[in-house]
């Protein structure tokens, strides 16, 4: 499993919409965001990671079905939008996923959570996750996505 990333975005936002800026301060996701590769992605607010997602969509797709669900399917969207102003969306993509299977990052996903709870509290606005048995390799991916964060933001929500 051969993870690159992460790309960093600077999104502000309100609840009914939000604009983002890449490191090169373009005006959208670029690089391995906008590609269909299987991506874990984590936003935090004042650092401290709220949400953990996984997904093989281009972000921007993502997001904006993210942003734009209100329940019609039962899904109400990204909760973290109602709150604050600005988020960092950090996006890591598995770059040798055969098949674009996501079954690896989901097991990640999951991975990254659990080191989150066990640092203080799930993520905020964690509102669902899947779980697959993982193997050292998903462990240790996790680990290093992890220690993108400080333990201090982790363990204060």
């Amino acid at each position: 499993m051969k993870l690159i990333g992460p790309d960093v975005y600077s999104l502000k936002y309100t609840p009914d919409a939000y604009t983002v800026h890449c490191a090169k301060g373009r005006p959208n996701f670029s690089g391995i965001a906008s590609s269909k590769a299987p991506k874990l992605y984590i936003a935090s607010i004042d650092g401290a990671p709220v949400y953990v997602g996984a997904t093989k969509r281009p972000m921007g797709e993502r997001m904006r079905v993210g942003w734009k669900a209100a329940g019609d399917t039962g899904y109400y969207g990204y909760r973290w939008r109602h709150n604050g102003s600005e988020a960092k969306l950090h996006v890591w993509a598995h770059d040798d996923a055969v098949d674009r299977s996501h079954l690896d990052m989901e097991t990640v996903e999951a991975e990254v959570v659990f080191l989150i709870r066990q640092a203080g509290q799930w993520p905020l606005f964690q509102t669902e996750i899947h779980f697959h048995p993982s193997n050292e390799r998903h462990r240790q991916v996790a680990a290093e996505i992890f220690a993108t964060y400080s333990a201090w933001a982790v363990g204060v929500r």
